[in-house]
């Protein structure tokens, strides 16, 4: 590809978003190798058996996220203040943090099994405590719970994984999956082709509105995130880096789950951000989020459509009604019925894409096995962060839908076809030769994240809300 992978992946990433730059190639020649970018990125040490060789993945993952920063840093020009951030290093950063090791069926942050059922594979995600507590309702039998816990296991007892092993083995998976669907459980199916993709770079699908005023803004972007956990607040972390001012804007009563987890991860993510905190469940506090909503110029979320709709807000409205305005959905599988009510993470939705299979074909294996820590987050929030920033600066308003799934599944399509010029299909079954894999790495945590709420009152004040 003439000018390199990365900056080739870049330009059509934005030539995609409707902002053709020309952007120049990486100064890091080894980076458009893409089987090095994947060895230098951290990520190939977290896929593959705990007693086996890390892995090569079967599409050019690290590469794209270089790509994709560097198109982001294309738009943000001389306003960018993220310095020499390492695009690729994002996908293990997470790992870094909280010392997650590969683990072959097992995602490395514990929370996520590949288990076979009668008929097909599940990607069973227990992230939270409340799909745990509905396992019973879900196998309509009982599933003890009780037992040690093991180093990767995420929290989780062993003897559960066990006791879930066991009672898969014996039931249809496609029951299985329909009725965890109906209960939203984050529990995927694990196919054995490309699924999700649509044709499109990142898969993303977008509704189109009117353009503002033609003069530019003279202000820095003012991005809303109403996300949590990974990908979204990555997305706005990177607005953010890019000039963006950013309020990241929480329920009083059910904050980011984010919180909870490594507090530097938490930090790393949300230290350049505002605090504003809500009583969604208060007639006033969802009046409030509409008015701060509504003073926004892009707003970034990761709810399924419904539960904002709970919450008096319409995104496709809101983006008809208001010229010039960018909202990016970040979903499991996109926002369109039926797959809008699924619930997903980032390793069961990557797998959901047909990863976990490809990985396995790639490599020789019988199994499907995770690629990465749940990879689908991270390339999801680069990717929304473009979209996003390249739509505000085309000025016009635009619903960016961006499914974890889709993401995966575009790159899955990417391997072998012109834009990378089948090398990297031909570097694979070379075996990948003169890279050692690096180990995941992370920035140093400089800064606290605001606690919840802390800037409720100047974000009023600034932003002329009543909050």
């Amino acid at each position: 590809m003439a000018g390199g992978f990365v900056a080739g992946y870049a330009s059509a990433l934005l030539a995609e978003a409707g902002v053709p730059l020309s952007v120049e190639p990486s100064v890091h020649w080894e980076l458009d190798e893409p089987h090095r970018a994947w060895a230098r990125s951290g990520a190939m040490l977290l896929t593959g058996q705990a007693d086996g060789a890390p892995l090569l993945a079967p599409a050019p993952l690290a590469t794209a996220a270089h790509g994709a920063l560097l198109a982001l840093r294309s738009l943000a020009g001389r306003a960018w203040r993220g310095g020499d951030l390492d695009g690729a290093a994002l996908l293990g950063e997470r790992a870094a943090l909280i010392g997650a090791e590969r683990h072959g069926c097992v995602a490395p942050g514990g929370a996520c099994r590949l288990l076979a059922a009668r008929g097909g594979w599940l990607a069973v995600n227990l992230a939270r405590e409340s799909d745990r507590e509905m396992l019973p309702a879900w196998l309509e039998r009982d599933v003890g719970a009780a037992g040690a816990r093991g180093a990767s296991d995420g929290g989780i007892p062993d003897t559960l994984w066990a006791s879930l092993e066991r009672a898969l083995a014996t039931r249809d998976y496609a029951t299985l999956l329909e009725r965890a669907r109906l209960m939203g459980l984050a529990i995927a199916d694990v196919p054995e082709r490309i699924c999700g993709a649509n044709g499109k770079i990142a898969g993303a699908r977008t509704i189109e509105g009117a353009a503002r005023e033609a003069e530019a803004l003279a202000r820095p972007a003012r991005v809303v995130d109403l996300s949590g956990l990974w990908a979204g607040p990555l997305c706005t972390h990177l607005l953010g880096l890019a000039g963006a001012e950013v309020v990241k804007c929480e329920s009083e009563q059910r904050p980011d789950g984010a919180r909870r987890g490594p507090s530097d991860f938490y930090d790393l993510l949300n230290a350049n951000k505002r605090s504003v905190a809500l009583a969604f469940a208060s007639t006033e506090g969802r009046r409030a989020l509409e008015r701060l909503v509504d003073a926004a110029d892009i707003v970034v979320e990761s709810a399924r459509p419904r539960a904002l709709r709970g919450l008096g807000i319409d995104a496709e409205r809101w983006v008809r009604e208001r010229p010039g305005r960018t909202w990016v959905a970040i979903t499991g599988y996109g926002r369109a019925e039926p797959e809008g009510s699924w619930v997903a993470f980032g390793d069961d939705a990557a797998a959901a894409s047909g990863l976990a299979w490809a990985v396995a074909r790639a490599n020789g294996l019988s199994a499907p096995v995770f690629c990465g820590d749940a990879i689908a987050d991270p390339l999801a929030g680069l990717h929304a962060a473009v979209f996003s920033l390249a739509n505000h600066q085309r000025g016009t308003s635009r619903l960016i839908d961006l499914s974890l799934r889709s993401v995966v599944a575009s790159l899955l399509e990417c391997a072998g076809t012109p834009l990378f010029d089948s090398v990297y299909t031909g570097e694979l079954q070379a075996g990948g030769q003169g890279e050692a894999p690096a180990p995941p790495r992370a920035r140093r945590v400089s800064e606290r994240a605001p606690q919840l709420g802390a800037d409720t009152a100047e974000v009023s004040r600034a932003w002329g809300v009543s909050l």
